[in-house]
């Protein structure tokens, strides 16, 4: 538990940094698009983590089939989360030059998802094929 406090009380200090900082600009339709998809995408990545637990690791590794909460639909809710959130950034910043941002995050996080996908097979067999064939990404 130690480590979902400490990662959250992280998470928390940079959205209030981010948000202290910002409160000042005016809210345009583009900003308003960005918030409306990057607060329930930062809200729902949050959860993620939480229910992940202690099976989080930045490595790849299997200690844990988490396969409820979130994860009972999503495989891997927090790269999904985190790819909405910084679109809805993105959107809000309002500069075409961070979808390059995308561009390289978006392989990298299905590149990695591959690499999990194929250790959590390794160790949980039929069970994590049986999970895998419910949810999606």
């Amino acid at each position: 538990m130690k480590l979902n406090i400490g990662t959250l009380l992280l998470i928390l200090v940079a959205a209030l940094l981010f948000a202290r900082s910002v409160s000042h600009l005016p809210l345009t339709p583009m900003r308003v698009a960005g918030l409306a998809i990057a607060v329930p995408s930062f809200l729902l990545l949050v959860i993620a983590r939480v229910q992940l637990g202690r099976a989080f690791s930045v490595g790849a590794k299997a200690s844990t089939l988490v396969s409820t909460g979130l994860y009972s639909r999503i495989r891997n809710p927090i790269y999904v989360f985190g790819f909405l959130l910084c679109t809805g950034v993105i959107i809000w910043a309002g500069n075409p030059w961070l979808i390059l941002f995308l561009a390289v995050l978006a392989p990298l996080q299905i590149w990695r998802s591959g690499k999990e996908e194929a250790i959590l097979e390794q160790t949980f067999g039929e069970e994590y094929l049986e999970y895998k064939r419910k949810t999606w990404f």
